[in-house]
């Protein structure tokens, strides 16, 4: 049977993973730094793995067939997490949303992983994973695009204390990583307050432009456009509770709304695509569990791919759709 490992099994996105895997019917090994935390979730097949123990993480790989890396900030736990997963030859998908550590797995995975026979997948989660594979279903049949939006509204996102980090490393880094003009562009962009126009009920929000989000990295690799940029509303970490809710518990972090739009502009042309409803959280993790589960059914190549280069978008949206994960909106081409 296919061992499905969960990196990070004890964190709030960890459990999600494993609940759903669970739910499936599939075999699950947890994982984690702290023994006694994953101890204490009592299953069966345990394995710990500090992150400054290249060995423990190795035998993590080598034990299972797909590792499921839900614990962050990645800028700091991707790469040995990664590194195991290419020398023990096991699957890899990971929740990442920093785009450095995105860009990294692949500029400097993808021989390795090819000759591993492995996949890697950075970046399969809410932020980062929906845009990509929204921007790749909603772009789907067009020619000669000229920009692409990935747009983010979210109200009531309790952040862990991961997430929390996380949002401070992202917004503290000066090194974006943009895509305009058809090339990729480095060096620090100032934010500007924009308006994007999201369909009823939400309407037109002021919005953070651009967030250093991965879509300038993983929408190129599938469509071919000449700028990317990622948005997302301005009120989101203005919210109260965004940054002093660590501590709640998982029904009050289930709480989230969202809706994430994809504006394709081609010439005189403008479609969009649209997922909206609510816990981004059980989201982020039954996206990374579908992906995980088609690596393992095999017919995904190996190397490292995006989320919307690796399988059909329309495809996996709609799976994710017909569970209840979220209401899907796609142009009728698509």
């Amino acid at each position: 049977m296919t061992v499905f490992a969960i990196y990070g099994a004890t964190g709030h996105t960890g459990r999600l993973v494993v609940s759903d895997l669970l739910a499936r019917g599939k075999e699950v090994l947890v994982s984690g730094r702290d023994p006694d935390a994953l101890a204490a979730l009592g299953h069966s097949r345990v394995l710990p793995g500090a992150l400054d123990d290249p060995a423990a993480l190795r035998a993590l790989a080598e034990a299972a067939d797909v590792i499921i890396h839900c614990a962050g900030p990645f800028a700091t736990t991707g790469l040995p997490v990664a590194t195991a997963a290419v020398a023990g030859r096991c699957h890899y998908v990971d929740h990442a949303v920093e785009v450095h550590h995105v860009k990294k797995l692949f500029d400097d995975f993808q021989e390795p992983a090819q000759r591993a026979g492995i996949t890697m997948l950075p970046s399969v989660s809410f932020y980062g994973g929906l845009g990509d594979l929204l921007a790749g279903a909603a772009a789907r049949g067009l020619s000669g695009i000229e920009r692409i939006t990935v747009a983010y509204h979210v109200t009531n996102w309790m952040m862990t204390h991961g997430a929390v980090e996380t949002a401070r490393l992202l917004f503290a880094d000066t090194d974006r990583i943009g895509y305009e003009n058809g090339e990729q562009r480095y060096g620090f962009v100032e934010p500007r307050q924009a308006i994007f126009a999201f369909p009823p009920p939400v309407g037109p929000r002021p919005m953070i432009a651009p967030v250093p989000f991965p879509e300038a990295v993983t929408v190129p690799r599938h469509t071919r456009t000449r700028a990317v940029e990622a948005q997302l509303t301005a009120r989101t970490f203005e919210e109260e509770q965004a940054f002093a809710s660590e501590q709640v518990d998982a029904g009050a972090r289930a709480n989230s709304q969202f809706m994430i739009a994809a504006q394709i502009l081609a010439g005189a042309a403008s479609t969009a695509g649209y997922v909206s409803g609510r816990d981004l959280w059980s989201v982020a993790a039954l996206a990374s569990v579908e992906a995980a589960v088609r690596i393992a059914d095999g017919g995904v190549k190996s190397g490292v791919a995006s989320p919307g280069e690796a399988f059909d978008a329309v495809d996996f949206l709609t799976a994710l759709a017909d569970r209840g994960v979220f209401d899907l909106r796609l142009p009728a081409r698509a």
